[in-house]
């Protein structure tokens, strides 16, 4: 009878140790409160930052403040349908994007779902918005360049790969131009690259697309667009998102390149959910922590050490400022983070000058680590020439006596500033550039008149890839210009000037 009895024992326990319910308990909250794309909720205790939330009408939310008695909750989506009282379940995972090669070539939202009208996205992965930037001994030095195509920036301000480099100027000065060049130049340079789009017009972004696919840049580029239309939570999420998907490419050995258009609109979103979700404002109405907005994202950007596979995350960000003041709180803030800014000017850019680079204070910290052997040979003194050209035109219009020597310098410096000017979507290659600034930087245009200075750069360089081919492929493939190859190039230079009328 004991033995019946232990038996029955074991077989009831071994029951109760397989049982599985029908019905799992889940913690559950309602909304408290609904309005302006915020929502509190209250029974949700056990919530983690940024964890995604799904209320009753099927819309997702993020938890953004976790507060005694409730949770603030930014809404990503239509919030007219949710009412107070509703449910709001937790998703149980972190805000994340898929990321992979299945992103490349597409167009997606915040949440990294597709917009283009082209199916699912093969993604085997997801990555969270919010990630931890690389240490101090996961990196390396930055050591290669992003050759931008565009001679003023490549010569003056080179960009790294695993730079922080700010695009900032006013309002319609070609700060999205430089990073389209940038784009556009990659072809065949093995660089990844996603254009985060905040606060844009569709339209724009229907335009950027377009233009991307003409020029075959759309084979190697992911688009992460937060419109102007759309919720504040996903304007304010956009550029995590993006950074993700290249953080992919970073960790994986590649080499990715993310464009923030722009930084300013990012913060005036977060501005507004903060404001809404009652956290104090300071200075400009900005909560106190935008400052950790900015620099917790452009942080991850990071050239990695060999033992964690060589890969590097390259970010330009752009900012926006008003009548030129990069006094304000969120210019200064993104230029302390950054490695260096590109600024334009609306008085140079109406002048004609193209890009309307400032060469006085623009500058790249990484500087000359990022520059080919060939370019640093021929725009070492480029910069220099410029400011002196700049101070003496400023010191020549009071008077008109000058010597031969001042005449020659700003000459030189007008056919300088002429040989900078670049239309926009035409990059030019390394090779290209390197020729061009030797002419310019050794005097071999001093005598070509200022209204001819394009007509010779366009002639010249059909000259120089069709018949000293040898040459100009060295300089590309290479990136070095030994004494035989610069002498190959000045003889080009003086036979197509001979020749040239």
């Amino acid at each position: 009878m004991a033995e019946v009895t232990g038996g029955m024992f074991e077989s009831l326990l071994q029951q109760v140790k397989n049982y599985t319910p029908a019905y799992e308990a889940v913690e559950v909250g309602y909304v408290e409160e609904v309005g302006d794309g915020i929502a509190r909720v209250s029974g949700l205790n056990n919530i983690r930052f940024s964890e995604l939330v799904r209320f009753s009408n099927g819309v997702s939310g993020i938890a953004f403040n976790l507060e005694k008695d409730n949770v603030g909750i930014i809404i990503m989506g239509d919030y007219d349908t949710i009412n107070e009282g509703d449910e709001v379940r937790p998703l149980g995972r972190i805000a994340s994007v898929p990321v992979g090669m299945g992103l490349v070539g597409r167009v997606v939202n915040a949440l990294g779902e597709p917009v283009d009208g082209r199916g699912p996205i093969a993604a085997d992965e997801f990555y969270n918005i919010e990630r931890i930037a690389p240490g101090v001994m996961e990196r390396k030095n930055v050591s290669r360049p992003v050759q931008t195509g565009i001679v003023a920036i490549d010569a003056m301000t080179p960009i790294g790969r695993g730079q922080r480099q700010l695009i900032i100027g006013d309002r319609q000065t070609g700060k999205t131009a430089i990073a389209i060049d940038t784009i556009i130049n990659q072809k065949g340079k093995d660089l990844y690259c996603i254009y985060v789009a905040v606060g844009k017009r569709r339209g724009e972004i229907a335009r950027l697309q377009a233009l991307l696919q003409e020029y075959g840049a759309m084979e190697y580029t992911t688009i992460v667009a937060a419109t102007a239309s759309e919720a504040a939570a996903l304007q304010y999420i956009a550029p995590y998102a993006g950074c993700a998907i290249g953080e992919w490419f970073m960790e994986n050995g590649k080499d990715a390149l993310v464009v923030y258009d722009d930084l300013s609109k990012h913060a005036w979103a977060y501005r507004q959910v903060s404001l809404l979700l009652r956290r104090p404002p300071g200075r400009e109405a900005y909560p106190g922590d935008v400052f950790y907005l900015h620099s917790r994202l452009l942080e991850r950007a990071a050239q990695l050490s060999e033992a964690r596979g060589g890969g590097s995350l390259t970010a330009l960000p752009i900012i926006e400022t008003l009548l030129g003041d990069v006094s304000a709180y969120i210019p200064t803030n993104v230029i302390s983070i950054t490695d260096g800014q590109i600024f334009l000017e609306s008085e140079l850019f109406n002048a004609g000058q193209r890009p309307a680079m400032n060469v006085g204070i623009s500058v790249s910290r990484v500087g000359g680590d990022a520059q080919t052997k060939a370019m640093k040979r021929v725009a070492g003194g480029l910069r220099l020439d410029l400011a002196q050209f700049r101070s003496l035109a400023a010191f020549a219009q009071f008077g008109s006596d000058l010597d031969k020597a001042t005449q020659r310098q700003l000459d030189r410096g007008l056919r300088l500033t002429e040989l900078l000017k670049q239309p926009q979507y035409q990059p030019l290659p390394l090779t290209d550039q390197v020729a061009l600034l030797y002419a310019g930087t050794r005097g071999y245009l001093d005598d070509v008149p200022l209204d001819r200075i394009r007509e010779f750069q366009t002639a010249f360089l059909r000259v120089y890839h069709s018949q000293y081919a040898e040459a100009a492929d060295y300089i590309e493939n290479e990136k070095t210009m030994p004494e035989n190859i610069e002498a190959q190039l000045k003889q080009a230079i003086e036979d197509f000037k001979a020749s040239w009328s």
